[in-house]
Order: structure tokens, then sequence, then C-alpha cells
């Protein structure tokens, strides 16, 4: 299959270029400047100049295509909606392009777009007033393509997808660590987070567009859930810092942003996906993966 891949040179999007190539697909990826064209050359895939603002190229690259993989998000947690409804209008314009196709369409989604507080599978519809409550739409959009000749689905990927080149929340964790002499979570943190590596992550990703539902949802979890305090622990160790408490009260002028994100308590299950696409994960796990120095070199 030649395959559309937005975010194609970001941390997930390029092990889904490499997974995807090493199975025997073509890769088109959506590359925004020339940097990302010579690194898309330099694994062997074809580059689609383009940016998610540029609802035209993504359309071209859709029709181009036999099916699409999109991982690219604009990462502005200053402008969440904003980057939400960039994210939206993408999936609508790409959909827009595959109608009465019958070809598969993979989206990126998160489980911090469900209920918290137990432990949510991939029947979990999202949940409007969840902390990712501003990608419900997008999710929802792609899932109802569906019904339009489309044989689109969804990827739901846990707060920490971590590896090398991780730029995610837990190098956040770190950076904030690192600034103010602690390293925290709030409350007692024994809320829970689901992790996966980016290469079990990427896996899936072509499962579902060689094999995938039209309609179905699939959770990309290799761990339902780390206590948020036994992340904070490693990062006390690693950089030498206290390990503390704090109050919610304390949170967001401690962890800014970052904040609503650390409180999650939504662990989740991969169960069905593993069943039913026979995805089996295998990378180090988040902690292990943590406590490596590719993470603390900055």
């Amino acid at each position: 299959m030649r395959i559309f891949v937005t975010g194609a040179t970001g941390f997930i999007g390029s092990a889904v270029v490499q997974e995807l190539l090493g199975a025997g697909h073509q890769v088109l990826g959506l590359a925004r400047n020339e940097a990302a064209v010579k690194a898309l050359a330099a694994v062997g895939a074809e580059a689609h100049q383009g940016s998610l603002d540029d609802l035209d190229s993504l359309q071209r690259g859709a029709a181009a295509s036999d099916g699409v993989i999109h991982t690219a998000f604009v990462h502005d947690f200053s402008d969440y909606p904003g980057a939400c409804a960039t994210d939206l209008r993408a999936i609508e314009a790409i959909g827009a392009a595959l109608v009465g196709s019958g070809r598969p369409f993979v989206i990126a989604s998160g489980t911090a777009l469900l209920a918290p507080d137990r432990i949510a599978t991939e029947n979990d519809a999202a949940d409007p007033n969840s902390v990712g409550a501003p990608r419900v739409p997008s999710e929802e959009a792609a899932l109802a393509l569906a019904a339009k000749g489309i044989r689109s689905a969804v990827v739901r990927l846990p707060p920490s997808v971590h590896g090398e080149g991780d730029h995610g929340f837990v190098p956040a964790l770190i950076s904030i660590a690192r600034s103010t002499g602690v390293s925290g979570y709030i409350g007692d943190g024994l809320n829970r987070w689901p992790a996966v590596h980016r290469f079990d992550a990427a896996q899936l990703f072509r499962l579902v567009m060689e094999k995938g539902v039209a309609g179905t949802r699939y959770h990309g979890v290799a761990e339902e859930g780390l206590p948020v305090r036994d992340i904070a622990a490693v990062v006390s160790r690693r950089l030498n810092v206290p390990l503390a408490s704090k109050s919610p009260e304390e949170a967001a002028s401690h962890f800014g942003w970052l904040a609503n994100f650390l409180s999650l308590n939504s662990p989740a299950s991969s169960a069905l996906t593993q069943q039913q696409l026979g995805w089996r994960p295998s990378y180090p796990g988040l902690l292990t993966d943590l406590d490596q120095a590719s993470y603390f070199e900055n």
C-alpha cells in the first residue's frame, strides 16, 4: 500500500513511517519544510510538501494514496482548543478526499478523552467533560466517516508515549523538576497514567491500517496505569532533587499547563485491541525507559 502519513517526521509519526517501510509499504510523508523532505528521503519515504493548515495539500496527499495515517498535532498546550480546531479541520479535509473510496483512514487520539477514575476500554465513547474535551470532535468526526464509505478508525494513545526523542508530558515534568529543584506530583500521587513505547504504538498503527474495522476505536496501551508518584520518583532519583507532593491548590502555579494532565487518573485497557488485531507490545515499559540517560541529557 502507498500510505500518506501526516506528522511523518514527528516523534510518533517517524516511528510509524519506519514500521510501514519495514513491512513493505510505500510512504508518502507530509513535509512542511526542506528539513522534513530530507529526513523522509533519508529513510526511503517520499515527501509531500504541505502542512496541517494547508487543507488542499492534505487532500492531494490523501487522494494520491491507498490510505492515510494522521499523527500530526500542534503541541501547543497554551492554546489547546486552537490546536484541536486545527486537527478537526485536517480530519474533515482528508475525509472529504476519501469519501466513498473504501480506503483506510486512521487517526491518533488520546485516552485523556475518556472518563477518569476507572479502567477505560475501547467501547467507551469520548467524554465531552474530560480533560481532553476539545479534541473529542476530532475523534467523533473520524468515526463518523465510516458511514461515508471510508474505513476510518481511531488509535487512542496514552498520556505517555515514550522512547528516545520523547518531547511530551514526561519531559515536561523533568523540565519542571529541573527548574524548581523538586520532582513533584499532586496529592498522594496514586493517580495512574497508561503508557506505551513509540515503536509498539507504531506497530499498532500499521495493524489498524492493514486490518482495522471501520468505525472502531483501538487502544495503544501497553501498561494500563502507572502511579504518577512512581514516575516522579524516577525523575527525583535521576536529577538528585527531592520528591514532593503538591496540593491541588499549589498544582497550577507549580506545574503550569501540565497540572490538568498530571492530575489525571486515567487507567486504560487494550485487551480488546490485542484480541482483535493480535497486537503484542514488546518494548520496555515507561519506568525502565525513563531510567535511561537520554531522558536527562538536555
